[in-house]
């Protein structure tokens, strides 16, 4: 099976993707989520169960400072509504957490309930990769057919649906080509009742490549009030082959992810914007959770107005659970101006048997990648460099 992950379709000698670990020590060799089927094969078999689980915690939840985050709230108390292609109500790390009316308990496809772990995973027997809010209840709604593929129709009746269960959270991991009217209104009317809504600013595209396709708005992402979320890699840059698009929020990890699936206690690796958004709409419930006084659009301000300051704002968190805003709604002490990461895309791509999709090339991208990491929370301490003296020659 191709695993499509990190907005690309990666496929190993052996079946397996490798990514690096974060400290640049030999990589993890897991098993890559895909994000749909093959909707031309019908006997098409469910994503297998991984034999493999993570033997540490990834970039992407270091570079969230998740750890420091659970010291300040798990988003418990919080319900987020996810749409995508189902969550298996007895995942690992979710037993117990997880309602799943229909066909939303049968996560074929497996995507859903990797984006699930993501959001509210306690990590099972692997605490180190929990999710952002592992407090939280998951309302799993289908967005997509078995084979994940997704329509207006279904999207529109799951956000409809997490609106009656007076979700507090609604997460979408679809993004769809065309804007609906149905879909317009179900998501205005989940507003109005008080649901912060995420959504991942692109579709996760099952080949590599994004070609000459134009830059074009997505939905629900593109609608108005719904926190518009994209994918980033290590050295904060977007992949090279990511689909363009307008009116991105915030970006967060999205490439060479860990999380589990719907069968066994084994783990994947996945990417693309729905991962990001998972990430995003983790953080709104820890922040729910935290301010619960925080009207919807409060929550949503809160979390770009925390985020770390870049050509697409990064999402940061710790900053978003932490931070006072003022009475206009901005951080103190936050950087005036954005800083622009050096792309390093180039370097995140490799051949041969184990893959380095995501991470790292050289030593010279780590010393990039921490040096930006520490620079972010010493600014978050109120660090600035030191001013040189001036002669008096």
């Amino acid at each position: 099976m191709q695993a499509a992950y990190g907005h690309a379709a990666v496929q190993t000698v052996d079946g397996h993707t490798a990514v690096q670990a974060a400290d640049g020590t030999k990589g993890q060799e897991l098993p890559g989520m895909p994000s749909a089927l093959d909707p031309q094969d019908k006997d098409a078999p469910c994503t297998l169960a991984s034999k493999e689980t993570a033997r540490k915690q990834d970039w992407s939840r270091q570079r969230l400072d998740l750890d420091r985050v659970h010291g300040h709230g798990t988003g418990s108390g919080v319900t987020v509504a996810l749409i995508d292609t189902g969550v298996a109500p007895g995942a690992a790390g979710l037993d117990g957490r997880v309602t799943a009316p229909g066909d939303a308990a049968d996560d074929c496809v497996g995507h859903g309930t990797f984006l699930a772990g993501l959001i509210a995973g306690d990590g099972g027997d692997s605490p180190r990769v929990a999710g952002v809010a592992p407090g939280a209840r998951i309302l799993a709604l289908r967005g997509t057919d078995r084979f994940g593929a997704a329509d207006a129709a279904r999207v529109t009746a799951a956000v409809r649906a997490a609106t009656d269960a007076h979700a507090d959270v609604i997460a979408v991991g679809v993004a769809l080509p065309r804007r609906d009217a149905q879909l317009t209104r179900a998501v205005a009317d989940a507003r109005r009742a008080g649901a912060v809504i995420v959504a991942a600013a692109t579709p996760d595209p099952p080949g590599a490549g994004s070609g000459d396709v134009p830059s074009r708005t997505y939905w629900p992402a593109g609608e108005p009030g719904v926190l518009s979320v994209a994918d980033m890699l290590p050295a904060g840059t977007r992949p090279d082959d990511s689909l363009p698009t307008r009116g991105i929020d915030l970006a967060a990890p999205g490439a060479g992810v860990v999380s589990g699936g719907p069968r066994g206690d084994g783990h994947y690796l996945g990417g693309g914007a729905s991962v990001a958004a998972a990430y995003a709409a983790g953080t709104a419930a820890v922040v729910r959770a935290a301010h619960p006084d925080d009207s919807p659009d409060t929550v949503v301000r809160r979390l770009t107005a925390t985020a770390y300051p870049a050509d697409i704002p990064q999402l940061d968190p710790y900053a978003a659970v932490t931070t006072v805003l003022s009475d206009a709604g901005a951080p103190a002490g936050r950087a005036a101006a954005p800083v622009t990461v050096r792309d390093t895309a180039a370097a995140d791509h490799a051949t041969g048997r184990a893959t380095l999709f995501v991470l790292l090339g050289s030593a010279a991208v780590l010393a990039v990648l921490w040096t930006g990491y520490a620079l972010s929370r010493a600014r978050r301490r109120g660090w600035r460099p030191p001013t040189p003296a001036i002669s008096e020659d």
